[in-house]
Protein backbone atom coordinates (compact mmCIF):
# COMPACT_ATOMS: atom_id res chain seq x y z
CA UNK A 1 0.00 0.00 0.00
CA UNK A 2 1.86 3.25 -1.23
CA UNK A 3 1.67 6.21 1.09
CA UNK A 4 2.33 9.87 0.00
CA UNK A 5 3.06 12.98 0.55
CA UNK A 6 -0.18 15.91 0.61
CA UNK A 7 0.01 19.12 1.61
CA UNK A 8 -3.14 20.82 2.79
CA UNK A 9 -2.64 23.93 4.37
CA UNK A 10 0.41 24.78 4.86
CA UNK A 11 0.88 21.21 6.71
CA UNK A 12 2.34 17.97 4.87
CA UNK A 13 0.87 14.74 5.98
CA UNK A 14 1.13 11.27 5.16
CA UNK A 15 -1.31 9.50 3.77
CA UNK A 16 -1.97 5.65 2.64
CA UNK A 17 -4.11 4.56 -0.08
CA UNK A 18 -4.78 1.30 -2.15
CA UNK A 19 -2.13 1.19 -5.34
CA UNK A 20 -3.53 3.58 -7.72
CA UNK A 21 -5.52 5.43 -6.60
CA UNK A 22 -2.63 7.66 -6.06
CA UNK A 23 -3.40 10.97 -8.51
CA UNK A 24 -7.14 10.92 -7.17
CA UNK A 25 -5.66 11.15 -3.68
CA UNK A 26 -3.74 13.72 -4.30
CA UNK A 27 -6.51 15.58 -6.57
CA UNK A 28 -9.09 15.19 -3.65
CA UNK A 29 -6.34 16.83 -1.24
CA UNK A 30 -5.79 19.54 -3.80
CA UNK A 31 -9.68 20.31 -3.07
CA UNK A 32 -8.91 20.31 0.48
CA UNK A 33 -5.67 22.58 0.51
CA UNK A 34 -7.59 24.82 -1.59
CA UNK A 35 -10.66 25.41 0.71
CA UNK A 36 -7.75 25.37 4.01
CA UNK A 37 -5.84 28.23 2.06
CA UNK A 38 -8.79 30.56 1.66
CA UNK A 39 -10.03 29.68 5.41
CA UNK A 40 -6.13 30.86 6.54
CA UNK A 41 -6.44 33.74 4.08
CA UNK A 42 -9.59 35.06 6.01
CA UNK A 43 -9.18 33.63 9.89
CA UNK A 44 -5.14 33.19 9.75
CA UNK A 45 -3.72 30.42 11.68
CA UNK A 46 -6.18 28.04 12.87
CA UNK A 47 -5.44 24.82 14.90
CA UNK A 48 -4.86 21.59 12.46
CA UNK A 49 -8.38 19.72 13.51
CA UNK A 50 -10.38 23.11 13.25
CA UNK A 51 -9.05 23.95 9.95
CA UNK A 52 -9.60 20.54 8.32
CA UNK A 53 -13.54 20.38 9.58
CA UNK A 54 -14.08 24.10 8.19
CA UNK A 55 -12.74 22.84 5.18
CA UNK A 56 -14.14 19.64 4.58
CA UNK A 57 -17.78 21.37 6.10
CA UNK A 58 -17.24 24.06 2.74
CA UNK A 59 -16.38 21.07 0.28
CA UNK A 60 -19.34 19.40 1.70
CA UNK A 61 -21.55 22.40 1.14
CA UNK A 62 -20.39 22.80 -2.49
CA UNK A 63 -20.97 19.63 -2.95
CA UNK A 64 -24.37 19.45 -1.96
CA UNK A 65 -24.77 22.39 -4.00
CA UNK A 66 -23.78 21.01 -6.78
CA UNK A 67 -25.83 17.43 -6.08
CA UNK A 68 -28.65 20.01 -6.31
CA UNK A 69 -28.36 21.47 -9.52
CA UNK A 70 -27.71 18.01 -10.99
CA UNK A 71 -31.10 16.90 -9.39
CA UNK A 72 -32.25 20.39 -10.97
CA UNK A 73 -30.69 19.54 -14.28
CA UNK A 74 -32.27 15.42 -14.41
CA UNK A 75 -36.17 17.55 -13.60
CA UNK A 76 -35.34 19.72 -15.91
CA UNK A 77 -34.54 17.04 -18.56
CA UNK A 78 -37.54 14.56 -17.25
CA UNK A 79 -39.69 17.24 -18.33
CA UNK A 80 -38.77 17.92 -21.99
CA UNK A 81 -39.63 14.02 -23.15
CA UNK A 82 -38.99 15.90 -27.01
CA UNK A 83 -35.10 16.16 -26.99
CA UNK A 84 -32.99 15.48 -30.18
CA UNK A 85 -32.39 11.45 -28.55
CA UNK A 86 -36.24 11.10 -27.62
CA UNK A 87 -37.35 12.19 -30.88
CA UNK A 88 -34.75 9.73 -32.51
CA UNK A 89 -35.57 6.40 -30.37
CA UNK A 90 -39.15 5.75 -31.76
CA UNK A 91 -37.69 6.26 -35.59
CA UNK A 92 -36.03 2.96 -36.73
CA UNK A 93 -32.76 2.78 -38.27
CA UNK A 94 -32.54 3.46 -41.78
CA UNK A 95 -31.67 1.50 -44.12
CA UNK A 96 -27.56 1.26 -44.22
CA UNK A 97 -26.52 2.62 -48.00
CA UNK A 98 -25.00 0.21 -49.91
CA UNK A 99 -22.06 0.86 -51.62
CA UNK A 100 -20.24 -1.46 -54.22
CA UNK A 101 -16.67 -2.59 -54.33
CA UNK A 102 -14.92 -4.61 -56.80
CA UNK A 103 -11.89 -6.57 -55.40
CA UNK A 104 -9.79 -8.38 -57.68
CA UNK A 105 -9.85 -12.08 -57.05
CA UNK A 106 -9.85 -14.49 -59.20
CA UNK A 107 -13.43 -14.30 -59.77
CA UNK A 108 -15.25 -11.07 -58.97
CA UNK A 109 -17.60 -11.01 -55.58
CA UNK A 110 -19.59 -7.82 -55.04
CA UNK A 111 -18.94 -6.47 -51.66
CA UNK A 112 -21.52 -4.42 -50.06
CA UNK A 113 -20.53 -1.76 -47.19
CA UNK A 114 -23.11 0.33 -44.73
CA UNK A 115 -22.83 3.60 -44.65
CA UNK A 116 -23.19 5.91 -41.61
CA UNK A 117 -26.03 8.42 -42.63
CA UNK A 118 -24.23 12.05 -42.06
CA UNK A 119 -27.51 13.18 -40.07
CA UNK A 120 -26.32 10.86 -37.27
CA UNK A 121 -22.80 11.56 -37.75
CA UNK A 122 -23.79 15.78 -36.98
CA UNK A 123 -26.32 14.66 -33.94
CA UNK A 124 -22.94 12.08 -32.26
CA UNK A 125 -21.03 15.36 -32.90
CA UNK A 126 -23.35 17.58 -31.43
CA UNK A 127 -23.72 15.46 -28.76
CA UNK A 128 -20.10 15.15 -27.92
CA UNK A 129 -19.54 18.89 -28.17
CA UNK A 130 -22.79 18.91 -25.42
CA UNK A 131 -21.10 16.41 -23.22
CA UNK A 132 -17.77 18.41 -23.43
CA UNK A 133 -19.43 21.34 -22.23
CA UNK A 134 -21.13 20.12 -19.34
CA UNK A 135 -17.65 18.28 -18.63
CA UNK A 136 -16.03 21.52 -18.30
CA UNK A 137 -18.68 23.08 -16.33
CA UNK A 138 -18.68 20.30 -13.75
CA UNK A 139 -14.04 20.98 -13.27
CA UNK A 140 -14.78 24.28 -13.24
CA UNK A 141 -17.67 24.07 -10.88
CA UNK A 142 -15.30 21.65 -8.88
CA UNK A 143 -12.29 23.88 -9.31
CA UNK A 144 -14.24 27.06 -7.92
Amino acid sequence: MPEIEIHIGGRTFQVACQEGEEHFLQSAAGLLDTEAQSLAEALGRLPESRMLLMAGLMLADKTLGLEEELRAAERKLAERPQTETARLMPTPAPEPERVEVRVEVPVEVPVEVPVIPGDVIDLFSRIADRAEGVASQVEDAAAG
